[in-house]
């Protein structure tokens, strides 16, 4: 327990260190992942800390592929993690930084790799990230950081938008069956062409002008399907 003075007032701050049950850290926080030891647990003020470090004698270089057991020097993480019990949840890991043994590899120093649990450089584990690209596709910017907040993950409308623009773009089979509906930007000046796959109810591309639509598209399906916003 420390005792301190704040603004004329005594203030009690409590550290609760709890015990280190290894097994059961392991299969709570880094089940899957056996290349990381559990050292110490804390709980202060709403958050619990992990204190993990790697277990690995070397790793293999990421440029050349050349294992190195050399350790250049050791640097520690924050990663965020999942709430636990209402509780955020961090996770303080110390990471060790390898030398490259080959004299014409560009990469001099490389981390140990911790793939499963977290992407190099990144502030969030790999769950949480996943978790943050579910609300983010299903509520975007600001919807979706309201219900962030109420799961206690903490993260921003923008932190929310570039997960979502970091994913990959879904891949798409060619549409068998290809709808094609004009629609108006200004009604009766400005019309554009709208494609879409019948089948699987997608967009699947936007024309700027109605008029070559169909010829350009009639030949890439099977089967057309044609409607105006004129008629």
């Amino acid at each position: 327990m420390a005792v301190g003075h704040c603004r004329g007032q005594l203030l009690t701050v409590m550290v609760l260190v709890m015990q280190t049950d290894a097994p059961f850290w392991d299969s709570l926080v880094f089940d899957g992942i056996e290349d990381v030891n559990v050292e110490a647990v804390t709980a202060a003020f709403g958050t619990v800390e992990v204190m993990a470090r790697g277990r690995a004698v070397g790793a293999a270089c990421p440029d050349c592929g050349r294992f190195s057991d050399r350790v250049h020097d050791r640097y520690q993480r924050r990663l965020k993690d999942l709430p636990l019990a209402e509780q955020g949840f961090v996770i303080r890991l110390t990471v060790q930084r390898f030398i490259c043994g080959v004299a014409d590899c560009p990469c001099r120093t490389f981390a140990e790799p911790f793939s499963r649990l977290a992407a190099p450089h990144a502030r969030f584990t790999t769950r949480l990230n996943h978790a943050l690209e579910q609300v983010g596709l299903a509520l975007a910017g600001r919807a979706g950081a309201r219900l962030a907040a109420q799961l206690g993950f903490g993260a921003g409308r923008m932190t929310l938008l570039r997960r979502v623009m970091a994913l990959p773009d879904p891949r798409f089979s060619t549409p068998r069956v290809l709808g094609v509906d004009d629609f108006a930007i200004r009604r009766g000046q400005t019309y554009s062409t709208v494609l879409t796959s019948v089948e699987d109810h997608r967009v699947v591309d936007v024309l700027p002008t109605p008029q070559d639509a169909l010829t350009s598209v009639a030949f890439a399906t099977a089967l057309v399907c044609r409607r105006s916003a004129r008629e």
